[in-house]
């Protein structure tokens, strides 16, 4: 796949990004089935098969459960071969999510994601939403923690995985990218997408495939279809730990890109 730039970050990413909440955790999830945490061998073999099928994005949360050690521990090939993305604000344990949003969170949040992930940085920190998109950005200290982290060369760009409109056109103003819902039963977050697009702003698509509940090759190719038709996308994150969902979800982008 044909790497694209994340607005005007400097960073080219995957029009395909992987999602890794299955890799750690299995509770308290809006999938349409349930499914075990698969093992190392198979994680790793699941990297290694998104790194031979031109995948550099990773997307990742400590509220993924162990998902980010998992990845320290089992992504192959050099740190520049990949551009990680993770969160602050969302904690999960004992099968419940709480948020904190505190400057000192965050940049222990920060420091713990560097440490699992075994790298000096992170490409990509997402302030991860409960629904008060415009609370969080006016009124916690999130935001300005992380401005100070990136200058601190501990990341390299923000953002946030918004929820509504209106966050995430602040999102847009006040951050590198945003990371919004777009679908073929959603499209509500169309002006936040144009809005970035007008600002050279990057946008990750969340929820492409309605987690998981968009049946049938034919839909997937429609949705697909549909998100690179607007303007502004850089990449849409589709989570999967099924090697031949990820092989026809790579064919179906790569069929959607090459008509355009």
């Amino acid at each position: 796949m044909e790497l694209r730039p994340l607005g005007t970050t400097g960073i080219q990413v995957s029009p395909l990004g992987l999602g890794t909440v299955k890799f750690g955790r299995n509770q308290q999830v809006k999938y349409p089935s349930r499914f075990e945490i698969p093992d190392d061998r198979a994680v790793r073999e699941l990297l290694a098969l998104s790194r031979d099928l031109g995948i550099n994005l990773i997307d990742t949360a400590p509220a993924y459960g162990n998902s980010e050690q998992r990845l320290g521990e089992l992504l192959p090939g050099s740190r520049h071969d990949w551009v990680i993305a993770t969160k602050v604000g969302e904690i999960f344990e004992a099968g419940e999510s709480r948020f904190d949003f505190s400057a000192e969170h965050t940049r222990a949040s920060v420091e713990r994601s560097l440490r699992r992930l075994r790298t000096d940085y992170l490409d990509l920190v997402l302030i991860h939403s409960q629904g008060e998109d415009l609370r969080i950005l006016e009124q916690e200290p999130v935001l300005d923690t992380l401005r100070q982290l990136k200058q601190e060369g501990k990341l390299r760009a923000i953002g946030m995985s918004s929820k509504t409109i209106e966050g995430g056109l602040q999102v847009v103003q006040k951050c590198d990218l945003v990371m919004a819902t777009c679908n073929l039963d959603y499209n509500e977050e169309l002006p936040v997408l144009q809005a970035a697009a007008d600002a050279g702003k990057g946008v990750l698509v969340k929820k492409g495939l309605m987690s998981g509940h968009l049946q049938g090759a034919e839909g997937v190719l429609r949705s697909m279809a549909f998100i690179f038709d607007q303007p502004g996308v850089s990449s849409m994150i589709i989570g999967t730990i099924n090697p031949a969902h990820l092989r026809s979800n790579v064919t179906a982008i790569e069929a959607v890109l090459a008509g355009r």
